[in-house]
């Protein structure tokens, strides 16, 4: 199967027709998210607080299996516009295996430290069997995880978008059905309360990884998994981690920021760690959508980079960075006008409501230059640049904001803690825009 319209198209209907399909499903698989926790919220507060709790595991179980999925993204669209189809099916082979690896390995990890995680930041009983009731079973499906977005991004390396869009809405809309299904017992189904929810999710997931296998079987897609004679190749392996562990980096470090930001406001009262619980969910709609489009670029960047066309790699990255601080502006405007409405989703409770709409207002000042570090580490990625990338996040998710936090909470109080998001943004931005130039020029000696 012939890519060359990655290098043929004009670069905004070529990234346009590459990121909405992307785009909209990440919409979905967001609204999903906020779904979910709005029937888990009928059931109780506690319940809401324990979904909170349980996310970072949860965040931690897709940062490793997508971080790598992403390094057997890079690897294919390099290989395919280098013109190294052989290349690419050992890097698809190769991923698909040590991704499944990774899958077990989690499975059995996150499940055993589980309980010892949320005493950590709880101590109320009723919040902690709520979590661990949730977390038993919506880990199980850790393999099929693994397994459903390693076909995702080998399907995105070709350029079949339109496949990944599919199934992920296969699954998120099946999970949005079941919700209140298998959550308040409707119909037939058995009342199952926060374990419902965890059992819509895993049969979404299930359901997702379905379609993904029914059309690499059944329609060719120019990667073939050749597990015939295949045997591990180690430079392929280094070169799969080494874009791999840094994506995955990257993704847990949202986990790592929601943990030390939940230690320092438990001190103020369990209000504000599920205020900064909802807030995650309601910024999923925006940075998910946002990662649609990055979704939609790193084949696009990884293929006109393996073929040496270094201007379109640039165009690329500026015509996604427009796009993407236009949906983030967008996010600011519905969370300075609308804070209360959004959180009402989750709360009815008045004091919670006060926090979190002015949480929004505040942390919503930086939705605008985050767009900067959020294109330049996915461009990164895309160029098998994967260190770059992490560094970068490292700056937004650690070293900047958690120490902000710390000091800004003890000078401010609580509110604090929501003013280190747009102080972290700005310097990230700034720190982003430098690495990127830098090392963009390097890699390809513009």
């Amino acid at each position: 199967m012939n890519q060359t319209f990655m290098k043929e198209r004009k670069i905004l209907p070529l990234v346009l027709s590459m990121s909405l399909p992307m785009v909209i499903s990440m919409t979905v698989n967001s609204l999903y998210n906020i779904v979910d926790s709005f029937f888990v919220a009928k059931i109780s507060e506690e319940a809401m607080t324990a979904l909170s709790l349980v996310y970072p595991i949860q965040n931690l179980v897709n940062a490793v299996t997508i971080g790598f999925a992403i390094g057997i993204n890079a690897v294919i669209a390099y290989y395919l516009g280098a013109k190294q189809e052989s290349k690419a099916n050992d890097a698809a082979t190769q991923g698909i295996l040590l991704n499944f690896l990774h899958g077990i390995l989690l499975t059995i990890g996150c499940i055993a430290v589980m309980p010892s995680f949320l005493r950590m930041f709880t101590s109320d009983q009723t919040v902690l069997q709520l979590g661990l009731r949730y977390a038993n079973i919506v880990l199980l499906f850790s393999l099929v995880i693994s397994m459903a977005v390693s076909f995702e991004k080998i399907f995105q390396s070709v350029g079949k978008m339109k496949v990944s869009m599919f199934s992920m809405m296969v699954g998120c809309v099946s999970n949005i059905l079941l919700d209140p299904i298998l959550i308040f017992g409707l119909g037939p189904a058995p009342q199952l309360g926060i374990e419902g929810a965890a059992i819509a999710t895993g049969i979404g997931q299930v359901l997702s990884l379905a379609v993904y296998l029914l059309i690499y079987l059944f329609r060719p897609m120019g990667v073939r998994i050749q597990l015939r004679g295949f045997s591990m190749n180690k430079s392929l392996a280094v070169r799969l981690y080494s874009i791999g562990i840094p994506a995955a980096l990257n993704m847990a470090l949202p986990s790592v920021l929601i943990s030390a930001l939940n230690g320092i406001l438990a001190a103020y009262g369990q209000a504000y760690v599920l205020v900064l619980g909802v807030y995650y969910k309601l910024q999923t709609f925006l940075y998910l959508s946002a990662n649609g489009i990055i979704q939609g670029i790193r084949p696009l960047v990884g293929y006109n980079y393996g073929a040496k066309e270094y201007h379109r790699v640039q165009r690329i990255y500026t015509t996604s960075l427009t796009l993407i601080a236009s949906i983030m502006a967008v996010g600011m405007v519905l969370c300075l006008l609308f804070p209360q409405t959004l959180m009402g989703l989750f709360t009815t409770n008045t004091q919670t409501l006060d926090i979190g709409a002015t949480a929004l207002r505040i942390i919503s000042l930086g939705f605008i230059v985050s767009a900067v570090s959020v294109t330049a580490s996915g461009t990164l990625e895309g160029l098998s640049q994967g260190m770059p990338s992490l560094a970068i996040s490292l700056c937004r998710y650690i070293v900047i904001i958690i120490p902000a936090a710390f000091i800004l909470s003890h000078v401010l109080g609580a509110v604090g803690v929501w003013y280190a998001f747009g102080i972290s943004e700005l310097l990230t931005a700034l720190a982003a825009g430098l690495i990127y130039h830098s090392v963009s020029r390097r890699c390809m000696k513009i």
